[in-house]
């Protein structure tokens, strides 16, 4: 017998990314999954503002959860420097 409380964590997580995917966010490939009991939030963003955005949802979306984010934002700036190859 599967545990209700499991189920409703699922259905919880697959409602964020639904949220995500719904906003201009939905390109970003911010994953959500059920990890040992807590939900890990991981990707890439293109800006502090997304990161922002993204982990006021989850938040929303999954608050009373224990939640780890490892969500980080793309350095977009120009390099200061030439790379040496």
């Amino acid at each position: 017998m599967s545990d209700p409380g499991v189920k409703n964590v699922e259905y919880r997580v697959a409602h964020l990314q639904d949220r995500l995917a719904a906003e201009e966010l939905g390109e970003l490939g911010v994953r959500a999954e059920v990890r040992a009991g807590a939900v890990a939030l991981t990707g890439t963003v293109p800006s502090a503002q997304c990161r922002e955005r993204v982990l006021r949802l989850a938040r929303q979306e999954l608050a009373g959860l224990t939640v780890h984010a490892d969500v980080v934002v793309a350095e977009a700036t120009r390099p200061d420097h030439a790379e040496e190859l």
